[in-house]
C-alpha cells in the first residue's frame, strides 16, 4: 500500500497471533484492490465492460463504500479517477518503480454514476471503459479489519502511514496522543488531539498530496486554483470513512468540508494554504 504499518498493543502479552492476523488484512485487501498488480482482483475488474463481474466481499465493500462517499460528495470524491491519475503520472509501482500502463482506454468524463451494484449477487459493473482507483479506501478498511482482530485486546494503535485506529489508552493509561503535521513547516505539529477508540486520517499537499485528484476537473487538487485547503484531519469511528471524507474536503474546502464533516457525523480540522483553521466543535484536543 506503499506505507509502512505498525501495530502497537498497550499491557497485554500473547498479542502475537492476533497481531500477525491483524497484518495479514493488509497483504489481502493490498492483493484485492491495488491497481498497480496486474494479478489483482480489481484489476481483473477494470478488464471488463459491460459485464457484472461477481466480486469478492473484500472488493464488493471497498467498491459500494467508496461508491457512497461519491454520492454524498457530488463527485468531490470518485473511485473512478483511476484513469486520471495514470494518465498524470501516478503509475508506478511503489516497491519496484516499475511503470503500471493500462490497456483500458479510458474516457476522462467516465463517473461514479458509470458503476453499477448487484447487492443480491454482490457483483459490480463497469458500464464504460474506466479505471477504479480504491487508494483512498482500501488502507483505512485494512487498518478497520486490523483493529477488528485486535479489540480483545482493548488498548492498541493502528498505523498505517498515518492512518490511524487508536483504542483504548495508552500505555500510561491515557487517551492516544496524536499529532497533526504542520503543512508548511517540516519537523512541526500545527496541533495535537486526544483519542480513544477512533480512527485520524490526514490528507495534505506536502509529499504525495499531489496525488489527490479533483474528479469533477481531471486536475490536482492541490494546484487548483479553487482549492482552499493545504491539510484535512478527519476523528471518525472508523479509518475507511476517516480517510475518504478527508480526501473529499480536501477537494471541497473549508466551507462544503465542514458541511460534509456534520452530515456524516465526523469531527475534522482543515487548514487553508495561508494557515487559517476551520474546525467543527467537537475536535478532540490536548
Amino acid at each position: 500500500m506503499g506505507t509502512i504499518a505498525t501495530i502497537e498493543v498497550a499491557g497485554s502479552e500473547s498479542c502475537e497471533e492476533a497481531v500477525a492476523s491483524a497484518f495479514e488484512w493488509f497483504r489481502q485487501i493490498e492483493q484485492c484492490c491495488s491497481r498497480f498488480d496486474p494479478h489483482s482482483e480489481l484489476t481483473q475488474l477494470n478488464s471488463q465492460i459491460g459485464v457484472a463481474v461477481t466480486a469478492s466481499a473484500i472488493l464488493y465493500e471497498a467498491v459500494r463504500f467508496a461508491l457512497s462517499v461519491a454520492e454524498e460528495t457530488g463527485g468531490a470524491f470518485d473511485p473512478t479517477i483511476g484513469g486520471r491519475m495514470e494518465k498524470a503520472g501516478f503509475n508506478r509501482e511503489y516497491r519496484t518503480g516499475r511503470l503500471v500502463q493500462t490497456a483500458v482506454d479510458t474516457n476522462s468524463q467516465v463517473s461514479y454514476r458509470d458503476v453499477i451494484l448487484n447487492p443480491d449477487g454482490k457483483a459490480i459493473t463497469l458500464l464504460r471503459p474506466l479505471l477504479l482507483d480504491l487508494g483512498a479506501v482500501a488502507k483505512g478498511l485494512a487498518v478497520d479489519m486490523a483493529a477488528r482482530e485486535l479489540q480483545p485486546f482493548e488498548n492498541f494503535a493502528i498505523d498505517a502511514g498515518g492512518d490511524l485506529y487508536l483504542a483504548g489508552s495508552n500505555p500510561e493509561g491515557d487517551p492516544w496522543s496524536v499529532g497533526i503535521r504542520h503543512p508548511r513547516i517540516d519537523g512541526q505539529l500545527i496541533e495535537s488531539i486526544r483519542v480513544s477508540n477512533q480512527a485520524v486520517c490526514t490528507s495534505g499537499d506536502y509529499e504525495r498530496g499531489e496525488h489527490i485528484l479533483d474528479p469533477r476537473r481531471a486536475e490536482a487538487a492541490a494546484g487548483a486554483a479553487s482549492v482552499t485547503a493545504a491539510s484535512v484531519t478527519v476523528v471518525a469511528s472508523g479509518a475507511m470513512l476517516a480517510d475518504a471524507v478527508a480526501t473529499a474536503a480536501f477537494v471541497l474546502g473549508p466551507v462544503e468540508g465542514l458541511r460534509l464533516f456534520d452530515r456524516v457525523g465526523v469531527e475534522g480540522l482543515i487548514v487553508s494554504p495561508s494557515l487559517e483553521r476551520y474546525q467543527t466543535r467537537g475536535m478532540p484536543y490536548g
